[in-house]
């Protein structure tokens, strides 16, 4: 899984941070997404997947690793 997000789309709801610290934070000053890992281990693509499914900005985009 390659992992990949735009944060000009962030709105900063924060769910993926939520979700999946390991693979998701947020800046401090104003919420926007920080891609912490592009390409998570196995065991995380199921809450990475469902974090995609809920951003509300659509701003979190998944592909296949190369």
């Amino acid at each position: 899984m390659k992992v990949t997000v735009d944060e000009d789309r962030c709105c900063g709801a924060g769910q993926c941070a939520l979700l999946v610290p390991e693979v998701f934070d947020q800046r401090e000053d104003d919420g926007v997404v920080i891609l912490l890992d592009a390409a998570p281990a196995e065991p995380l693509h199921a809450a990475v997947r469902e974090a995609a499914g809920v951003c509300p900005a659509a701003a979190i985009e998944l592909g296949e690793s190369a």
